[in-house]
């Protein structure tokens, strides 16, 4: 193993309960023990999934956020004490591992709930809201600390929990918490003065407008997580630990507003003179550990990085915080293993953060143990099944009900959270299998289809691995999706899997196999206007096509905006052409990395188009027309066309014939790679 990361294997302790490691498995949306958005439960395939991570040298886990009541049918966690017996049954097996377990418990999500069409609709019509109250209760459910705007829908303001709801939570969660302990759980994590949950909704001024004992002074706004933490102190005993996940500055303008990296801004909700003030308050009521990060709901992109947030993102400002506490803190958002290591080698972070790192590679700490760096997959910050809760103009939460009944599955490795869809289950009869491509598609049959027992030869007709996915990995602040390529290199060769490069495969005939997977990808579209001609295809401009100081982006989808920023990166002058009604109205894409696209673009003041479209592309040129039929010419140096492909596949599906990756349809890597192991299991 690398000396640099030995301080990240040393133990700690939090209150009397000592920890293995600085690991510490951050809590995740969809692994909690008592099931997600469902009648809670003992949950195995969260269980499973937590089993296997401990079992791989995570010194601390805390399981997905559990709701004291119940989103559907509004039953309390602590009622039904059978799934308490087969979790302590489950305790008793995890700690073989030398891992400890906090539960982490939630007061809800207030006006951050992710609301869909169905819930607006329940929400605005009172007679189905009414009739809908018995199974959800969305009033309830979107309940806030004051009237409130919902962060993703303009037709539902919050209403206001009473005192008597907030003193029944606090009973709840006392009551929770004993039947955890008593079940041998190591601790318990408050969900959250973080983020901007409904406990965080409390302590801010701007979404706090009470005047009764839970509004107006500090004290007040903070009253509802201090009554939490003695509440159960008295349940449970001073020695039993309670963390509290904690947000250290909001990075917040206003609703719907975040502060991108660099921004200069005014705060709203906690900046930092207040949280030195609230992080002593609240370790002085009991809280015995500060699981910190920064952000809200109106600034996700702290909380959720995407690619585009800087690593370590937060880890500056916990760093601060640290100096004003005497218990442990622990840092998360995109932290890497180098500055983790540095930072608890000086004192300065107790424990470091990880979250979505663990759905991609579930051994990935026993791989650093072992020095095998280079079998990492790593977490790419993509939420494409993880997170994925789209939010655009006019449309609230876009998740599909499966998402989000299932969340925490990851776009890179289906057998997380699904264990028993996806495995690698040995052929009976192996056979001789081609592969016409060597994209992520090509390249994950391949894995799947050896580790199985077949014999696997790809057919590539360039000279390099990863198709069209070197394009997309190319801006600079793609580097994990570079370390992914590297990785599916990694394993071509760890599985000596025969490749034939410069090979382009013109007939199926040619081929002596078993089964054919065709993974030959996709075209790009093609925009039917005057002067198509002297626009450049968006991989072209990704493949190292030089382009000049003022460039106009025709299509302002997740692709044109990322090309957008890179542009801005260079310092480029950039428009944006798009003819919907917002910017990445490509449905599932997570909010966290849509909205800092657009507000990063509108910090940069790139000229924005919506509800625009383009009717002629000209040498120095565009002429676009928007929605009341008026014409504008821009003046640019060059035009980039980013409107979307189309499947390509050299044959069609047959009896031996599959399709995978975008031949057998347009979607982004999870629908790559889920569906070449749909294709690589059944043969």
């Amino acid at each position: 193993m690398n000396k640099e990361f030995d301080p990240l294997f040393t133990p700690w302790k939090i209150r009397n309960c000592e920890i293995k490691n600085r690991f510490v498995q951050c809590s995740m949306g969809g692994t909690s023990i008592f099931g997600w958005m469902e009648p809670n439960h003992f949950d195995k395939e969260a269980a499973n999934f937590l089993l296997e991570r401990a079992k791989n040298n995570v010194g601390l886990i805390l399981p997905g956020i559990a709701p004291i009541k119940d989103p559907f049918f509004g039953k309390w966690l602590y009622q039904g004490k059978g799934k308490f017996k087969k979790l302590k049954e489950f305790m008793d097996e995890f700690h073989k591992t030398g891992s400890k377990l906090f539960i982490q418990l939630t007061a809800g999500f207030g006006r951050s709930m992710a609301v869909t069409s169905l819930m607006e609709t329940l929400a605005t019509n009172k007679v189905l809201g009414t009739l809908a109250k018995p199974i959800v209760n969305v009033d309830y459910l979107c309940a806030s600390s004051s009237p409130n705007p919902n962060r993703w829908s303009d037709k539902i303001k919050t209403k206001e929990l009473t005192v008597k709801q907030i003193q029944k939570m606090i009973d709840a969660f006392a009551k929770t918490a004993k039947l955890c302990k008593d079940a041998g759980v190591d601790g318990i994590e408050v969900h959250a003065v973080h983020e901007g949950y409904l406990l965080d909704q409390f302590t801010m001024k701007y979404t706090n407008q009470r005047t009764d004992q839970y509004g107006g002074s500090f004290e007040n706004r903070y009253r509802f997580p201090v009554e939490i933490v003695k509440a159960i102190k008295k349940e449970c005993g001073e020695d039993y630990p309670v963390s509290l996940r904690y947000s250290v500055i909001s990075k917040t303008k206003g609703f719907g507003q975040g502060a991108l990296p660099g921004e200069d801004y005014v705060e709203v909700g906690r900046d930092m003179e207040e949280s030195k003030l609230a992080a002593k308050y609240l370790q002085d009521a009991g809280y015995d550990m500060l699981n910190c990060d920064n952000g809200t709901y109106d600034a996700w992109y702290w909380a959720h990085p995407p690619g585009y947030m800087p690593h370590n993102c937060n880890l500056d400002d916990v760093m601060e915080i640290k100096k004003y506490v005497d218990i442990p803190v622990v840092c998360a958002g995109k932290m890497t293993l180098e500055a983790g290591a540095k930072a608890v080698q000086e004192g300065k972070l107790d424990g470091v953060g990880f979250a979505r790192q663990f759905l991609a590679d579930p051994e990935w700490i026993t791989k650093v143990m072992e020095d095998r760096m280079q079998d990492i997959k790593p977490c790419i910050h993509c939420h494409n099944a993880c997170f994925n809760m789209g939010h655009h103009k006019g449309i609230g939460n876009d998740q599909p009900l499966e998402d989000t009944m299932h969340m925490s599955r990851c776009a890179i490795n289906p057998i997380t959270m699904q264990h028993k869809k996806y495995k690698i289950v040995p052929t009976k009869k192996p056979k001789n299998i081609a592969i016409i491509g060597a994209g992520i598609g090509g390249m994950e049959s391949a894995i799947v289809l050896t580790k199985r027992g077949h014999k696997v030869t790809i057919y590539e007709k360039s000279n390099r691995l990863g198709g069209i996915f070197n394009e997309a990995a190319a801006p600079s602040f793609k580097d994990a999706d570079r370390e992914l390529l590297k990785w599916y290199a990694n394993q071509m060769k760890e599985l000596n899997i025969d490749i034939k490069f410069n090979h382009e495969v013109k007939s199926l005939s040619e081929l002596n196999a078993d089964e054919i997977i065709v993974a030959t990808g996709s075209t790009a579209k093609r925009l039917p206007i005057k002067g198509v001609e002297n626009s450049i295809e968006a991989c072209d401009y990704l493949a190292g096509k030089e382009v000049g100081n003022k460039v106009a982006i025709i299509g302002g989808g997740l692709s044109g905006c990322e090309i957008a920023y890179d542009l801005i990166l260079k310092g480029k002058q950039v428009a944006v052409i798009e003819a919907m009604n917002d910017l990445i109205t490509t449905p599932h894409v997570c909010l966290a990395n849509t909205s800092f696209l657009r507000e990063m673009l509108a910090y940069k003041k790139a000229d924005v188009r919506l509800e625009t479209k383009v009717k002629e592309i000209g040498k120095g040129y565009i002429i676009v027309t928007d929605k009341n039929g008026k014409e504008d010419r821009i003046v640019v140096d060059d035009t980039i066309v980013s409107i979307g492909y189309n499947p390509a596949p050299l044959a069609p599906k047959g009896k031996h014939v599959h399709l995978v990756g975008d031949a057998n349809g347009v979607g982004n890597l999870r629908t790559v790679i889920w569906r070449a192991w749909d294709v690589a299991m059944k043969l």
